[in-house]
């Protein structure tokens, strides 16, 4: 056939022929042409794109005499492989693999089931013939195996099938193979060994272990473990051998048969070992060897089968050694990696209920070493390496609860020991050192818990050991130890035993110093104040009672961490603005709670919110008058922290009448009037009335009915230029309001109701873009805010507000423009039915039930959006169901002969099926007419 010219316009089926090793010249020409066409083509994506949208050169899609040619092809191509004096490029031999085991999965059950055989006949020992292989091999364990990787029940059971077959026909061939590569390429091809190595542990999983797990084969992998090149390789071989699922009995054997070998070989002289790569391989070995004891006593004990499992027990015993020095190990890594079987093995010891067991004490010596900080850790900034150690001793920290479990007077008498002896020392001992014995001390508070940080009553030898700790503690004046780790734990500690202050209270003086002055609020280290303010608030609103008599000296101590920072001040805050709100509020706990007069009491608060309320009027001022956007952000957050502080100390009282004891109500009301102008603010509205609104919402708690006189013009401003956000968060202010406040507020909420509506369907109306799904969500969450805000007031009592509404009848059935949300249309549903339960105070109630209700009962569950096989759908279906029921229970026969002679017939709903629904609505059972709509609507929409 003579060359023709090569269209680039659909891929060129003949082209595409002569990348046939066996084609004639003229279409290898012909193709060669072609590609190089296509790769110079400016369109050559789309049709390379066409080709795999359409799928037109799919496997499947071929004829038997084109698959026949890409089996050819491949072992053609395998065949040069052999004869190259180099390999090709590394990701050319992946890809290959990946053809080679593609093609496999395709046709192994069919057309090819001597696969193997004939790749294994054609490469040999020839190495790159054998890297293939071993590649493709990996390729078909990701393709056919792999449990990370999701299939189809199609290709689950296609893949069983090929493993079935494989078992069957030529697994003994290729460990046959594997055996002969790791002898032949141990010293002339280490990295090929690597290879079948890591096919060797793929593929153990799922065949006939004694396959592997012979004298041959294993004394083979053990002679490999002391090659420097496959030692790490063949660890990970053993792990999975190890790990293979079998008989209980069984693995004991195997494992205790692994162990003998590995130690005679010198393998568990762990400290003379210099590779730290190789032995994190290796505890991960034994991590494997031990869980695997474990899992085998757990199995054996359960089936009672005494002797296997006594067995299996003392071999358990007889590793603890190995586990111990692989735990203390140096590097972290290393010890990561055998604490799965530490934390098992403790859990056998749990469950014997025997703790004279080998290793107890020293398990817990060896944790307590392992938490201790390295001198490299860096606090001042913290990297991956930082991070991975806090991993690791959370690791440990799992380690010494299971410890407690065990033996809680060991453990207890353990820490004692080493706390004691540290901070005797405390003046010269490194800071590791200190800060370990002070984080144990901190750690028996979880691993022996008590019930509310009860730790300092009931069982006499516990309570009377952590006393005598805490009191070393808070007096031996290392509070003052000049490192942030120390620092930190001293006070974490100190708060999580705050309880033992209130049996020993003399100590409350000098913690409460070093709480305040450089050793805590004061502290150099920003990351220590930060943590301390927080831990002060928490200290004390655990013993305001015991600092009656320091409570003005705090505050004149804290008076500077009370100012609001300005905008324009160059000079970095001691304190973050959320770490002032701490503050803040200790400052109000110390006020509220303290013995004084209310008198004095009120002058206290008052000195502490007149500065934020002058500031406020000043910066509001500055802000109004502002042009620059970046300064107006600055004015701005700066008065929502004012705002915010001010809120913060309320935190203080329960309700009305605390504040009033405290004669407080006064005070707050002015900061009310005085943060409310800020509503009105032409800029930067939506930080101030976030911040206004949640002050508001405190004081609703605080003040009750005291602040019912400002709601009104809050209100009004508030709905002023609104975004979805700004009433998301309205909302939940006038439920609040309403809930509490009911018959109280209804000329109110009759006056802004309608505003409030008219304001959510124009943001719900606004046209946004088709991809902004940020948009999208705010519009479903203010839908269902709306509707619940709906079923707040029906829920109330006070559906004369909702009486005459015409527009918000109509806008509940209609629902708000854009996508269905379930949980929306399930409140709106809930209150149909509220109302239709209610008096028929409405004017032309009746009319609106056939006129909207019934039609949205209807046409609703038809919406495309609307899946009856989602179950908070299905839930909203029960709703619109009872809805239905509802309405026969109040309308009776009318209803019934509206839906047969006007509505369902207005649907082309038959006669026949419309005598069925009516049918239904009458039977009394819901449950029936719940399952009748469901099948009803499911045939409607098919």
């Amino acid at each position: 056939m003579a060359c023709q010219s090569v269209s680039i316009i659909n891929m060129d089926e003949q082209a595409l022929l002569g990348l046939n090793p066996n084609a004639d010249a003229c279409y290898r020409q012909k193709a060669m042409v072609y590609f190089e066409q296509l790769k110079e083509s400016q369109d050559a994506w789309e049709v390379c794109a066409e080709a795999l949208a359409k799928g037109i050169y799919r496997h499947g899609g071929l004829s038997p005499a084109q698959q026949q040619l890409i089996r050819e092809t491949l072992m053609k191509w395998l065949q040069g492989q052999l004869m190259n004096s180099q390999p090709e490029k590394p990701f050319i031999r992946n890809k290959a693999a990946q053809v080679f085991a593609l093609t496999f999965v395709m046709e192994y059950l069919t057309h090819w089931p001597k696969f193997f055989f004939d790749l294994l006949s054609l490469v040999g020992l020839n190495p790159h013939g054998v890297d293939v292989y071993l590649r493709t091999l990996m390729a078909i364990d990701a393709e056919v195996v792999d449990r990370d990787i999701l299939h189809s029940p199609e290709e689950v059971r296609r893949n069983t099938l090929i493993k079935d077959g494989m078992r069957e026909q030529v697994i003994p061939s290729l460990v046959e193979s594997w055996y002969q590569i790791l002898g032949a390429y141990q010293q002339s091809h280490p990295e090929i060994t690597c290879q079948c190595l890591e096919v060797v542990g793929a593929y153990v999983s799922w065949i006939d272990l004694n396959l592997i797990a012979n004298d041959r084969f294993v004394n083979l992998l053990l002679s490999q473990m002391s090659v420097e090149d496959l030692r790490e390789e063949a660890c990970d071989c053993l792990f999975e051998i190890v790990n293979k699922g079998m008989d209980p009995t069984d693995k004991t054997k195997l494992v205790e048969s692994l162990c003998q070998v590995l130690q005679s070989a010198g393998f568990f002289n762990v400290d003379q070992e210099e590779d730290v790569d190789f032995l994190a391989k290796f505890s991960r070995l034994v991590n494997g060897m031990g869980q695997s004891l474990v899992l085998s006593w757990t199995k054996l004990a359960k089936g009672g089968d005494v002797k296997a499992a006594a067995e299996a027990l003392r071999a358990l015993e007889t590793k603890v050694p190995l586990l111990l020095q692989l735990l203390v190990h140096d590097d972290d890594d290393i010890s990561a990696n055998i604490v799965g079987f530490c934390y098992d093995y403790l859990n056998v010891l749990k469950q014997v209920r025997y703790t004279l067991l080998v290793g107890n004490m020293d398990i817990m010596l060896a944790v307590m070493k392992k938490l201790t900080y390295d001198e490299e850790y860096n606090f001042d900034n913290e990297g991956e390496d930082e991070a991975m150690f806090v991993e690791y001793r959370k690791q440990l920290k799992m380690l010494l609860d299971r410890l407690a479990q065990v033996s809680p007077d060991l453990l207890l008498e353990a820490v004692g020991r080493v706390f004691n002896n540290t901070i005797q020392r405390w003046q010269t001992a490194s800071f590791m050192e200190v800060e370990v014995a002070i984080r144990l001390l901190y750690m028996l508070g979880e691993a022996l818990p008590a019930s509310h940080g009860a730790h300092f009553s009931g069982d006499t030898a516990k309570t009377s050991a952590l006393q005598d700790m805490m009191r070393t503690l808070v007096s031996s004046g290392l509070s003052g130890y000049q490192h942030t780790s120390v620092s930190l734990e001293f006070f974490e500690t100190v708060v999580r035993y705050d309880k033992f202050f209130l049996v020993e209270p003399q100590h409350i003086p000098n913690v409460l110093m070093s709480f305040l002055d450089h050793r805590g609020l004061r502290h150099s280290s920003p990351k220590v104040r930060s943590r301390v303010a927080y831990l002060f608030s928490r200290f004390v609103k655990t013993l305001h009672k015991h600092m009656n008599s320091f409570i003005e000296d705090i505050l004149s101590r804290i008076q500077d961490l009370l100012e609001l920072a300005p905008p324009e001040n160059g000079f970095p805050a001691l304190l973050t603005s959320d770490d002032q709100l701490f503050i803040f509020e200790t400052a109000g706990v110390l006020i509220v709670h303290g013995e004084s007069p209310a008198e004095r009491k009120q002058a206290l608060m008052r000195s502490l919110l007149t500065p934020l309320t002058d500031a406020f009027r000043l910066l509001l001022a500055k802000l109004a008058s502002e042009r620059e956007e970046e300064r107006q952000a600055a004015l701005a957050d700066c008065l929502s922290h004012a705002v915010g502080f001010a809120s913060r100390t309320s935190k203080a009282f329960s309700n009305k009448q605390t504040v009033k004891q405290c004669g407080c109500t006064e005070v707050y009301r002015d900061c009310l009037q005085t943060f409310l102008p800020a509503l009105s603010c032409p800029v930067q509205r939506g930080s101030l009335r976030s911040a206004v609104r949640s002050f508001l919402h405190r004081m609703i708690i605080c003040l009750e009915e005291e602040v019912l006189p400002f709601v009104p013009a809050a209100s009004e401003h508030m709905l002023k230029d609104c975004e979805a956000k700004d009433l998301q968060e309205f909302i939940p202010l006038i439920s609040q309001i309403t809930a509490k406040f009911k018959d109280q507020v209804s000329p109110f909420l009759q006056q802004v109701f309608m505003p409030l509506v008219l304001a959510i369907f124009e943001v719900l109306c606004r046209p946004a873009e088709d991809n902004d799904q940020a948009a999208a969500l705010e519009k479903q969450m203010l839908r269902r805010s709306y509707f619940t805000f709906i079923q707040t007031i029906t829920s109330s009592g006070m559906n004369e507000v909702l009486a005459n509404q015409g527009e918000l009848l109509l806008s509940v059935s209609c629902g708000s423009p854009g996508f269905c949300y379930p949980g929306v249309e399930n409140i709106k549903w809930v209150w149909f039915s509220r109302v239709l339960r209610g008096k028929d105070g409405m004017a032309g109630f009746p009319d609106f039930i056939y006129k909207h209700i019934v039609p949205a009962c209807f046409l609703a569950p038809l919406k495309p959006s609307f899946d009856l096989t989602d179950a908070q759908t299905v839930l909203t279906l029960s709703e619109c169901a009872l809805t239905l029921k509802m309405i026969h229970l109040r309308r009776g026969p009318e209803f019934i002969q509206y839906l047969q002679q006007e509505y369902l017939p207005s649907l082309q709903v038959s006669p026949e099926i419309t005598q069925e629904v009516c049918q239904v609505l009458q039977q009394p059972d819901a449950k029936v007419l719940k399952n009748y709509m469901k099948a009803f609507f499911q045939r409607a929409k098919l």
